[in-house]
């Protein structure tokens, strides 16, 4: 049987990193067996199911590049199998009506807590008449002897003793049917040979291999993956930053780096950090993965947003790129050609938002000079440079870069100045700032008569602090 993983994630809110980082491990082992992956949507918690919790996974998923060859499949619209199955048991004695107050359930549940025993079902409808007209639940009839052996293949193997476990409820008093069940009939249905997902998990393991038995079908391979936790030992949660998978892009990480990252919590290929997503696939075990819980570090993620960044196709980087500009109120269509920008900028910023800001002033002028750059920079004796180089540039036809470039160093020249002297009271002038790309790069983005009308803006500000200093 060829291979086939699922990620089942339920829509109560958005896809979560950890969520993500199990959909990729799914995803990779799929690929790497050549097999199917699956996306399922488990959606029957009615109450805290929503429509735009289903978006957002699939807006996500979609971002990072994970397709799926099945689905999504919606466990809403499978109810009548489900059923099917639920009559099944019943009808082979393998579950039975319980109609079991909760009164009476939670004197059971007190009376074990205070004997210090694990609270659980004791089995009192087991041989009870429960009529189908009657508020019930259907609970499975579990194995009372014996035991359940799980060969997990990131825990190793897992022992559960079927005297442990009680007779779970497979359908509510409502109809609707609970999750142990729905997932059994689900992994059955569609074939699935390997079921990857979280550590909190381990538990229903056992349950569902007996519901499976009970069926008369194998179970499929099991691999518990440990939980993601933030930098101080505790379970990744918001108060840690950036959790959802979506607000990771809108800080302005590539989905490639979050994919690189989330691999290497908790699985490694010797010492290296860097794997393209091929890579992966060909290099990725999930016997490799470790047991113990990783520590989620946003620097490390930046370090490798920043590697994905300077590695990236300038094109593919200006359409990630553009909505952050969107975000600033920037077309991009109303200035200098998007891809040239990124590739002004590629070496200079750790996430897209940060590329955004720092390239703000090639789409429009900038608000105020930098304090410190204005005071080092724009003094009286930058004057005639300044005046000289608007002059050089107001002649100037051909507004290319080497063209730019050689005004700058003519300029110098005649004044006998070093290089520098000219160039960062010209960017200051032309950005607002110390920093930018080379400054003919610089130049020929900002356009001619931008860098013109910010040179006057420039003499003029510098015209003025020699009048109060006069004064």
């Amino acid at each position: 049987m060829s291979t086939k993983t699922r990620f089942a994630p339920s829509p109560t809110g958005y896809l979560h990193v950890g969520g993500a980082r199990t959909a990729l491990f799914s995803w990779l082992h799929a690929r790497k067996h050549g097999g199917k992956y699956v996306l399922r949507i488990e959606d029957t918690d009615l109450q805290r199911s929503t429509a735009e919790s289903i978006n957002a996974i699939l807006e996500a998923m979609t971002w990072l590049g994970l397709d799926y060859d099945e689905g999504p499949f919606y466990q809403t619209k499978r109810f009548d199998r489900y059923n099917e199955v639920i009559d099944e048991l019943l009808e082979k004695g393998l579950a039975y009506r319980c109609n079991c107050s909760r009164e009476r359930l939670d004197e059971l549940r007190e009376g074990q807590m205070q004997r210090k025993e694990k609270p659980r079902y004791d089995g009192h409808c087991r041989g009870q008449f429960v009529p189908d007209d009657a508020p019930h639940v259907i609970r499975f009839r579990n194995p009372p002897e014996g035991s359940v052996i799980i060969d997990d293949q990131v825990r190793g193997k897992i022992v559960f003793q079927n005297d442990e476990l009680d007779d779970l409820i497979i359908r509510r008093t409502d109809g609707s049917p609970t999750y142990n069940l729905t997932v059994v009939v689900d992994d059955l249905d569609m074939g699935i040979t390997d079921v990857i997902r979280g550590d909190d998990h381990v538990n229903n393991t056992p349950r569902q291999v007996n519901i499976l038995q009970a069926l008369g079908k194998t179970p499929p391979r099991y691999a518990h993956v440990p939980m993601i936790l933030g930098d101080d030992g505790s379970r990744l949660s918001k108060r840690h930053g950036a959790v959802s998978v979506m607000e990771y892009r809108n800080q302005g990480i590539l989905p490639e780096a979050l994919l690189n990252y989330l691999v290497r919590l908790g699985w490694s290929h010797g010492d290296e950090e860097l794997f393209t997503l091929d890579q992966m696939v060909e290099l990725f075990d999930i016997a490799d993965v470790n047991k113990a819980a990783s520590a989620f570090n946003t620097e490390k993620l930046l370090w490798i947003n920043q590697h994905y960044i300077k590695k990236a196709d300038p094109t593919h980087l200006a359409r990630l790129l553009s909505p952050h500009l969107g975000e600033l109120g920037i077309d991009p269509a109303g200035g200098p050609d998007l891809v040239e920008v990124v590739r002004a900028q590629q070496e200079r910023a750790q996430t897209l938002i940060e590329m955004a800001e720092i390239s703000e002033f090639f789409y429009r002028d900038y608000e105020t000079f930098e304090e410190k750059a204005a005071k080092k920079y724009l003094r009286a004796v930058a004057l005639e440079p300044l005046r000289m180089m608007r002059e050089r540039l107001a002649g100037i036809d051909d507004w290319a870069g080497e063209t730019l470039h050689q005004a700058v160093i003519d300029v110098s020249e005649s004044l006998e100045l070093k290089m520098g002297k000219v160039a960062q009271p010209l960017r200051v002038a032309v950005v607002g700032r110390a920093a930018s790309p080379g400054i003919d790069v610089t130049l020929e983005l900002v356009g001619k008569d931008a860098s013109l009308r910010r040179i006057d803006r420039a003499l003029d500000y510098i015209h003025a602090r020699m009048e109060e200093n006069a004064t």
